[in-house]
């Protein structure tokens, strides 16, 4: 029988106090310690009602392995793992469920490089934690604990390095700044106002309830922030995820675009900067991206659906740019982890160096219109729906690095994917037209209900 498993496709995720509970943290805590042994190491966590709960709780295990502890409190998940490498401490644990709704909450674990640790590491935390291989500290060698203060504002410091101060500062910006209650609204609009820009707030306040809205910055939840850029007149708004290290924005017409096309804005001004570069996305990212890579001289290395997977990649073959389509940038010269307020700045710069809108850079990348779809399936049905697929398939032009991407000569492509959090099959299609979007989603909709029927 296969053990269990702890870690999702995006550290331990579940609901407070059902599926993760404070004994639950207390033992991940000690398996945390004992996989990185008597070391230092930085604790964190965004605005949950039930963050400092889970971060004593946490504490509690790393300290009686020995290790010591450095709490940062409340603050971005980038910012914490930006001070977990200027620091030099030997990993962090950062207290987040991202963009889940209030009743969740996660743990992630940081490696020193600031970058969330490999799955082969989680495997070494998840044989700890079930097959208790806990090594406890003699009672006079527990680790200590210590506050550690100003993680936010190094931060801030870290990004201005990265983009033309003076060039942005004399635009005079006006942009709104939607932080969904959470921890963006610790940092960003400091960031924006160092840059010379207008800042006006909304769902600035720390509320682990987030009764502005919910926490993943998808359209539907924009509505306001795109009527408020509209009503100001303002020229961006930015909405944050709940942990803050992913951004979507509104232009300056209050239309929302989804994390494809401002990645899209960044990769061609990166290009143009730095020809011949490779770029890290995963297979779910639109083919605009690879127009534009193949546009500008670069090179597209394609991933697995997944930030962690973007971030490794980007170690491993030392590309200093990726992206994905939820609004996650990794700009590598800062850090190579999603960063909403880095993404925002990286924006900021392009519209002060082109003199252009973001809906004038919008306009000039070809367009795609993007339509997904959702069909349950076991897990135990998932490999074998696969593989048939597959057979279905064979002799198009596919990529089968995460389920099975297709791409036709008209310029659609279709990806179809076991969903890594439940049971079911994930598509993301885009064509020229919309039409042809929605069919490529009923197409396969209806080739996966007949596999399944057959299995």
């Amino acid at each position: 029988m296969s053990q269990p498993k702890l870690f999702g496709t995006n550290g331990i995720r579940g609901t407070v106090n059902k599926e993760l509970t404070p004994e639950m943290a207390v033992k991940a805590g000690c398996a945390i310690g004992t996989f990185f042994g008597k070391k230092n190491l930085l604790v964190g966590y965004d605005a949950r009602t039930s963050g400092p709960m889970f971060a004593k709780a946490i504490i509690s295990g790393l300290t009686a392995t020995g290790c010591n502890v450095f709490l940062a409190g409340m603050a971005p998940t980038p910012a914490l793992q930006f001070a977990v490498k200027n620091h030099k401490f030997d990993g962090g644990v950062i207290i987040t469920a991202s963009h889940n709704p209030p009743e969740y909450n996660g743990i992630k674990v940081i490696w020193k490089d600031g970058i969330e640790i490999s799955h082969e590491q989680e495997i070494e935390i998840e044989n700890n934690y079930f097959k208790n291989k806990t090594q406890f500290a003699d009672w006079n060698k527990l680790g200590s604990t210590h506050d550690i203060l100003g993680i936010n504002d190094e931060y801030i410091e870290a990004m201005k390095k990265h983009v033309d101060l003076a060039a942005i500062a004399q635009k005079h910006f006006s942009v709104i700044v939607d932080a969904a209650n959470s921890v963006g609204g610790l940092t960003a609009p400091v960031l924006m106002r160092d840059l010379g820009c207008k800042i006006t707030s909304l769902n600035a306040n720390i509320d682990g309830t987030f009764p502005g809205r919910m926490p993943e910055p998808r359209p539907e939840n924009l509505a306001e922030l795109s009527k408020m850029v509209k009503a100001l007149g303002a020229d961006l708004g930015v909405a944050f995820d709940g942990d803050a290290d992913r951004s979507i924005f509104v232009d300056e017409t209050g239309q929302i675009h989804m994390g494809d096309k401002s990645f899209g804005v960044v990769l061609k001004q990166y290009l143009l900067d730095n020809p011949n570069s490779q770029v890290v996305t995963p297979v779910s990212s639109s083919t605009l991206i690879k127009d534009i890579a193949d546009a500008y001289k670069g090179e597209i290395v394609w991933t697995k659906v997944g930030s962690v997977t973007v971030s490794q990649k980007m170690k491993e073959v030392k590309a200093k740019l990726g992206g994905e389509e939820n609004g996650g940038v990794f700009y590598g010269p800062h850090q190579a982890v999603r960063d909403g307020a880095m993404t925002t700045a990286l924006i900021l710069g392009i519209m002060a160096k082109t003199g252009k809108k973001l809906s004038q850079l919008v306009a000039e990348q070809p367009q795609y219109f993007i339509e997904k779809g959702k069909i349950e399936c076991p897990e135990e049905k998932k490999q074998k729906t696969l593989d048939k697929l597959l057979e279905q398939v064979k002799g198009l032009n596919i990529n089968t690095l995460d389920g099975v991407k297709i791409w036709f000569p008209d310029k659609s492509a279709i990806l179809v994917r076991p969903s890594g959090t439940e049971p079911a099959y994930r598509m993301y299609a885009e064509a020229k037209n919309p039409k042809r979007a929605v069919e490529l989603v009923k197409e396969y909709t209806a080739k996966l209900e007949k596999i399944l029927e057959t299995i």
